[in-house]
């Protein structure tokens, strides 16, 4: 069908006003819009290198056997100055001459394909996707093989969207790999949790899905065909958006090489080093005085030189421009161009290195060097996505269409990622799971009962399908189901009324549907309390106290709050966490509900009372600090009260584990070369031949299968402000039939495992008592050298 231009477009309606009849007027209106509509939809998707151009399909970088870098240095040569600039900035200018297309650097994939960024429309035959759960729910699964298959499938309609014409661009600004060491934080949702073994983990999962590389690692090479480019962010100790009027853009976080080295760096490095993420954003904030994007040590010498790094480098969105206008860092504009490039920043979010770099060549602070190696990297990830090969749908991944978009796996996965999140938080006198037979009524109250919307979270796109809670218990067990909102918002600003308290007086069982929402927790939005906004309290407390039996407490939030009253309160039987759970979110808390789900989840974060809000925000520091009172962060280090602890979560089934090995003895492997210490460098050690087996027996108690993860920690005999009280060493999801027993084995590397950062940021061994735990088993040992 060919294209209709805007101006046949108006000629055409013009045309159509002149017919009499106002039926056959309308119905052509109709037919022309949906024959324009169809027209944009079907635009192919935008490649470079045309083998139908003659002037250009014998360039040498159109040449698809010569290796990359050959190719882009051939591109550079026939670029001048001018087109050159414009290709610095997210949306990169079309060079014509050479037959090359615009490229749009910025799109969102966070738990699905997003309607966010500027690289993706839903306007076309495709308008949705699937929508996962939000990452610190999926991280609760604590199932590296889950988050590398919703990677997977994130990346497959990301592909499609593109072949569909509706995607300017391949590269995706995902995962968020900061650590959550703030439970106030309004991003927190968006990341795997507080530990950075976890966050690791997870990035390299989503690294490997995403780009198309195997869940092991290794079938991409430096020149192998991306599926979608992924991008880890934001580089690097960014975890606060805006805390009583501080904000991320002039927030000054003060590190200390220990806990760069311990806690900060390890996701972005995991993410580099074994998930070979062919992208890295910078943030906003300075990190000890300097803009993380004019950081040539953080940029050039620890991520390209040290990790190894082989692909682009993004500001986060106008971070170029605010280190001359808000932080005051540059002496002028061309200052903050010639710092972000010669650091080693390859793109800018906005357009101020369209505007700048110029003149910043002219006034001799930048030169066409550094300019050419910024697009080097970027020209090399648009060619290893394919998108210098000629029409992409020819090639890899060219097969890749709708059908792959909102697919029936697709929408399975989802619910199975909902489903594994859950954790279960409370549950006096086996209260869940309802009995089918026997549950007439539910009553649903709470302002984030019906409002499936809620589930999504932030860095959402349109779903591909909408249900509610109520909607999915009447569809799924017919159960008569009344909802009442409980009061008027998520805020909960309005009093208890009767008819919420009538409703649940007659109910078989009241399911109170709280918590947070994008409206108290997000981007740009920090909390400054931890206890659950408003009336929400009074509300649940006054509901439970007429329910006929104890109610169920369900929490949909990103971020931890306190419900240290629900917790001791006899009358809420049952508590659970959903995080935001995605589109699927309904069916899985339904299931969940009645007993078709066994939760399994675990908290990826500490839940802390609510007095920690005394601690400062834009306190970085991870351990304990005597002198002053301050309590630490983060289970490895935190000293102080908890609500719920990371790692905790029941099920409706019970769970032993019994050690079964532990091979070979720590302290024959441990031998010093001289001289006597209370610690040992890493870097003396030789470290592969220093692995650890630890076979562990797990058995399901229970009368119902379940989905178990299985948490393996070190903790030091010894309590102090000076190593981690406890660190997770690894984890495995494992499913169990009812009774049924299985091995796993955990292999311990003591210089990854049982190693420290010391004031330096140096990695070292101490010697002394140390325990493997599982549960509440325990298995000590001694490090001896």
């Amino acid at each position: 069908m060919p294209s209709l231009s805007p101006c046949t477009w108006q000629m055409l309606c013009l045309e159509k006003m002149r017919i009499n009849g106002y039926r056959l007027s309308l119905i052509l209106s109709i037919t022309l819009s949906l024959l324009f509509k169809f027209s944009i939809a079907a635009a192919p998707p935008p490649f470079s290198c045309d083998q139908s151009n003659p002037s250009t399909n014998s360039l040498p970088f159109c040449n698809t056997k010569l290796p990359i870098a050959a190719r882009v240095k051939d591109l550079l040569s026939r670029l001048t100055l001018d087109e050159k600039v414009q290709q610095l900035v997210n949306a990169a200018a079309a060079v014509p001459r050479l037959n090359i297309s615009a490229y749009e650097w910025w799109s969102e994939a966070l738990h699905g394909v997003s309607q966010h960024g500027k690289g993706v429309n839903f306007q076309g035959q495709i308008k949705s996707a699937t929508m996962f759960p939000q990452i610190i729910l999926t991280a609760a699964s604590f199932d590296p093989n889950l988050w590398y298959r919703i990677a997977q499938a994130i990346g497959e309609e990301s592909r499609a969207v593109f072949n569909a014409g509706q995607g300017k661009g391949m590269t995706y600004w995902a995962p968020n790999i900061n650590i959550f060491r703030d439970p106030r934080w309004g991003r927190g949702q968006e990341t795997p949790g507080e530990d950075p073994t976890v966050a690791g983990k997870y990035a390299v999962a989503y690294v490997r899905g995403i780009q198309g590389d195997s869940f092991e690692g290794g079938k991409l090479d430096k020149d192998s065909h991306l599926q979608a480019s992924a991008c880890c962010k934001h580089f690097t100790a960014h975890d606060l958006d805006n805390w009583n009027g501080i904000t991320r853009y002039k927030f000054d976080a003060k590190v200390s090489k220990q806990d760069l080295a311990e806690t900060y760096q390890p996701p972005f490095k995991a993410c580099v080093e074994d998930g070979d993420a062919s992208g890295i954003m910078c943030a906003y904030n300075r990190v000890n005085g300097v803009p993380t994007c004019a950081d040539y040590n953080l940029l050039t010498e620890t991520a390209r030189k040290q990790w190894g790094f082989n692909g682009y480098i993004a500001s986060d969105c106008d971070a170029v421009e605010i280190i001359y206008d808000q932080q005051g860092y540059a002496k002028e504009p061309e200052d903050a161009v010639a710092d972000v490039l010669k650091a080693g920043m390859d793109v800018n979010c906005g357009s101020y290195l369209a505007k700048y770099t110029k003149s910043a060549v002219a006034k001799k602070k930048v030169s066409q060097v550094d300019i050419d190696r910024a697009l080097a990297n970027l020209f090399s990830i648009r060619m290893r996505l394919g998108l210098f090969n000629g029409d992409i749908t020819k090639l890899q991944y060219g097969n890749l269409n709708s059908s792959h978009v909102c697919s029936q796996n697709h929408l399975d996965l989802a619910l199975e990622a909902a489903r594994s999140g859950i954790v279960l938080l409370k549950n006096d006198d086996n209260l869940l799971p309802f009995s089918k037979a026997k549950t007439k009524s539910v009553a649903v109250i709470g302002p984030n009962g019906n409002n499936s919307d809620t589930f999504l979270g932030n860095y959402e796109g349109p779903p591909c399908k909408n249900i509610t809670i109520p909607q999915a218990l009447e569809k799924y067990y017919g159960i008569s189901t009344k909802y009442h909102q409980g009061c008027n918002s998520i805020e909960c600003t309005s009093a208890l009324t009767n008819e919420t308290l009538n409703i649940a007086k007659e109910a078989d069982y009241v399911v109170l549907v709280m918590g947070l929402s994008q409206t108290l927790e997000r981007e740009k939005h920090d909390r400054v309390d931890l206890g659950l906004p408003g009336n929400q309290e009074n509300i649940i407390t006054s509901v439970a106290k007429v329910a006929k039996r104890p109610v169920v407490l369900l929490l949909l939030c990103g971020g931890p709050v306190d419900v240290s009253f629900a917790k001791k309160n006899p009358k809420i039987g049952s508590i659970l966490w959903a995080g935001y759970p995605g589109e699927a979110g309904g069916v899985a808390i339904a299931q969940t509900l009645f007993g078709d789900h066994n939760p399994g989840g675990k908290l990826p974060v500490t839940w802390y009372p609510k007095d920690f809000i005394k601690v400062p925000m834009t306190n970085m520091r991870m351990r304990p600090d005597p002198s002053t009172g301050y309590p630490g962060r983060t289970y490895r280090f935190y000293n102080g009260p908890k609500v719920y602890e990371f790692g905790y979560g029941l099920s409706y089934s019970n769970y032993s584990y019994k050690f079964v090995s532990v091979r070979p003895k720590l302290k024959d492997a441990f031998v010093k070369k001289s001289g006597s210490s209370h610690s040992i460098s890493v870097s003396e050690l030789s470290c592969k031949s220093l692995a650890v087996s630890a076979k562990v027996r797990v058995t399901n108690h229970g009368k119902m299968a379940g989905k178990h993860p299985v948490l393996f920690f070190v903790r030091s005999k010894k309590v102090g402000s000076r190593n981690p009280t406890k660190r997770l060493v690894g984890f495995k999801s494992v499913g169990l039939r009812a009774g049924e027993s299985e091995k796993i084995e955990f292999v311990v590397n003591p210089c990854e495992h049982l190693s420290y950062a010391d004031e330096d940021g140096l990695m070292v061994i101490e010697k002394g008592d140390l325990y493997f735990v599982v549960g509440d088993k325990e298995r000590p040992f001694n490090v001896l050298f």
